[in-house]
């Protein structure tokens, strides 16, 4: 119930979220869609570092966390890959499905998901080296992506501090969903 709670209290607050110039009421779906992506990111890095602690001091609880947020993570990307075409259509009216940051997460999704698959046929240690591979990956990959229409970054672009304030509070709702969803497939190991 947790999960939902937090998911539904981050819908909420993007919808009482201020305003922006440009984007007008379509600024709330970028503050949702991006803090749904970046929780996303925090999933694979805590893949990563669940993943290297666990088999640095070999514990499998830690490797199950790695298995587990790393399955959380997918889960999170995986939505977000929809979400992108929802603000696509209501920011840019039309898809444009060959820009950078589109095409290269649907690439990673499709990697991710194999990979994650395979996973549950292999030991914890190898989820948790895979983990760690994948998030450099995804990092690697999302940190040298171009964009052509999205823009750079339009949370730290934005000169109200009230859009920065509402973008945090809806990420840290949904981290806590994240943690959550986490927990729930952790049970499952």
């Amino acid at each position: 119930m947790w999960l939902v709670f937090f998911i539904a209290a981050a819908i909420l607050a993007a919808r009482f979220a201020p305003l922006e110039q440009t984007l007008g009421g379509n600024a709330r779906l970028v503050y949702f869609h991006g803090a749904w992506v970046w929780v996303a990111l925090l999933l694979f890095l805590g893949a990563a570092a669940a993943g290297a602690i666990g088999l640095l001091i070999r514990r499998p609880t830690w490797q199950a966390w790695s298995r587990a947020s790393g399955q959380a993570g997918l889960l999170f990307w995986l939505v977000f890959l929809p979400m992108s075409l929802v603000v696509m259509q209501a920011n840019w009216n039309g898809l444009f499905l060959d820009e950078p940051r589109f095409r290269l997460p649907l690439n990673l999704a499709i990697v991710g998901l194999l990979l994650q698959v395979g996973l549950l046929f292999l030991p914890l240690a190898w989820t948790s080296a895979a983990n760690i591979l994948y998030g450099a990956v995804v990092f690697a990959t999302m940190w040298g992506a171009d964009s052509i229409l999205h823009p750079e970054s339009p949370i730290f672009s934005a000169e109200a501090g009230g859009i920065r304030l509402y973008f945090f509070g809806i990420l840290l709702l949904l981290s806590l969903a994240g943690w959550q969803l986490a927990r729930l497939l952790k049970k499952r190991t």
